[in-house]
């Protein structure tokens, strides 16, 4: 795991909101370093994000360059507008490097707007950019617009603890798998909406926002193993 780069010892807005950073001390002699987990900081849901990786121990830190992309140990692609946040990609010079560090294995968790973005195929007739690498075609604002917005508890296979409390939120779902390489952890009326590929996670919802930590905490325990 990387050591050479040095997150911010507190968020933007944490100190207005009263909330407290996880520690950033190095590990005790015998303890396993936490994973510098980056969360893409373009457009979306990134606060929430950082926040739900600290309470669940993770180093986390904002992602904008390539340089800051290639010193984490795995990255979160949050919710959003998957459209702005594919073209600011390819604006800053991400895209290329994101693909390329994705190809080479690195974890990588994309929720609601980062499972589009992650989907190797969309349907829909507007082109957008589009990371790829997850074997799946998924459809936008599946669930409806922002009125139709709704929290649901679902069971996923490998979370302890009972159904995850989740937000769907012009949640995307996906229409096909593409590949036996991906694996259904959790369906809504038959399709799926959380999957994994190796390294690679995606959800259709928001996990960051409920305060149910638990897929954030799976994903750093899986970012741990790879390390």
């Amino acid at each position: 795991m990387s050591s050479s780069f040095v997150p911010d010892r507190w968020i933007p807005g944490e100190r207005l909101t009263g909330r407290l950073p996880a520690t950033l001390d190095g590990p005790a002699d015998g303890e396993v370093a936490a994973p510098l987990i980056g969360v893409l900081g373009l457009q979306g849901d990134v606060l929430e994000h950082l926040r739900a990786l600290r309470r669940v121990g993770a180093r986390a830190v904002q992602v904008k360059t390539a340089a800051q992309l290639a010193e984490v140990d795995g990255l979160i692609l949050p919710g959003g507008e998957s459209t702005t946040i594919g073209k600011l990609l390819v604006r800053f010079g991400l895209l290329e490097p994101l693909q390329a560090r994705i190809a080479d294995a690195l974890p990588v968790f994309g929720t609601c707007a980062g499972l589009i973005l992650l989907s190797d195929e969309l349907e829909q007739d507007e082109p957008q950019p589009l990371v790829g690498g997850l074997h799946v075609r998924t459809r936008r604002n599946a669930f409806g617009r922002q009125l139709d917005s709704f929290d649901a508890a679902i069971e996923v296979a490998g979370i302890d603890g009972g159904p995850m409390d989740v937000a769907f939120i012009r949640a995307p779902r996906i229409e096909r798998v593409l590949s036996d390489e991906v694996e259904v952890l959790a369906s809504v009326d038959g399709h799926p909406v959380v999957v994994r590929q190796g390294p690679i996670w995606a959800a259709a919802f928001h996990p960051e926002v409920t305060g149910d930590d638990r897929l954030h905490a799976a994903f750093v325990a899986a970012v741990l193993r790879r390390a």
